[in-house]
């Protein structure tokens, strides 16, 4: 029965399943949520979007990392089974399972390099927007200054990172994060030059950050007019933290529709301390229709 020759030594390979199996379960243990222990709805935090991206990272990165000696060895191990029960040895056979495994090694070492490279952008993201987090919730002041926060608001097909309502009108504040990149001495180049309709970092262009501070703040001026019937300003603030603002759009004043700050003074860079735009019955009724989707959509399971 020549075929039990390749069907024996697939008992070598039960531990390797064995390992792998472990793994995959461990997997589920790495993206438990929290939840309230008063209604069992997930609890949101500062960020919760990024650290739900980052989360979901790490346990590729997990998979990747453990799966990797597992699989790279499995032809290998089935391969010394053949050895026992085979008859005649063929080198042809052992080379096909030597380049099985190289290739499976070779495979792994790219998708552990990107599982790295894709977890160290994210903390990176998500300590920038957790700085600029904190700094909104030293706004809130409830006896004196009626400021209000929403983190991760829900928009159409994706999240706002902050919305802050305050006297002088409402904010959209999407952060976003950036490597500093280096000059010939090893020193970073931390200046960036803010035109109409993009960013010139000392090593790129970009476009498309300024045009998803736009969409979110005409979706919200929209949406805050449709189901608030009201009319209010909405500003759309992108945070670069610790970037050098050269901002080349200064000279538009309050046309700007998209302002470029650094974070350091987020308080002054708003400008909260200007005349009330909004006042208190109006505010209260803008916070309530916010706070009404919030809830709506974080009673249901994070999908984004």
């Amino acid at each position: 029965m020549a075929w039990l020759e390749y069907l024996l030594p697939l008992i070598f390979l039960a531990p390797l399943g064995a390992a792998a199996l472990v793994a995959i379960t461990l997997r589920d243990l790495q993206s438990v949520g929290l939840r309230s222990p008063h209604t069992g709805e997930p609890i949101r935090e500062i960020a919760q979007a990024h650290r739900d991206r980052l989360e979901r990272a790490r346990v590729t990165f997990f998979l990747d990392a453990t799966l990797a000696p597992t699989l790279t060895l499995t032809p290998l191990v089935y391969g010394m089974g053949r050895m026992l029960f085979a008859d005649e040895q063929s080198w042809l056979e052992w080379s096909l399972y030597g380049v099985v495994s190289t290739l499976l090694a070779v495979v792994f070492c790219f998708l552990i390099l990107r599982d790295v490279q894709r977890v160290r952008r994210l903390t990176h993201s998500l300590a920038c927007e957790l700085a600029v987090g904190q700094a909104l919730d030293h706004l809130i002041r409830p006896a004196a200054e009626p400021y209000f926060v929403f983190h991760d608001f829900p928009a159409d097909s994706y999240s706002i990172d902050n919305v802050l309502v305050t006297p002088q009108g409402v904010f959209v504040i999407q952060t976003m994060a950036r490597d500093f990149p280096l000059d010939l001495e090893g020193k970073p180049r931390k200046t960036v030059a803010v035109e109409a309709e993009r960013l010139r970092f000392p090593d790129r262009h970009e476009r498309e950050m300024l045009r998803k501070v736009r969409m979110a703040t005409v979706w919200l001026r929209q949406w805050l007019t449709r189901h608030a019937n009201l009319s209010v300003s909405v500003n759309g603030i992108l945070v670069l933290p610790g970037w050098n603002i050269d901002d080349e759009t200064e000279h538009l004043g309050d046309t700007r529709d998209v302002r470029v700050v650094d974070g350091f003074d987020l308080a002054a860079q708003l400008g909260i301390a200007t005349d009330e735009a909004i006042d208190d019955a109006q505010r209260q009724h803008l916070v309530e229709t916010l706070n009404a989707r919030y809830q709506r959509f974080d009673r249901k399971p994070s999908t984004r």
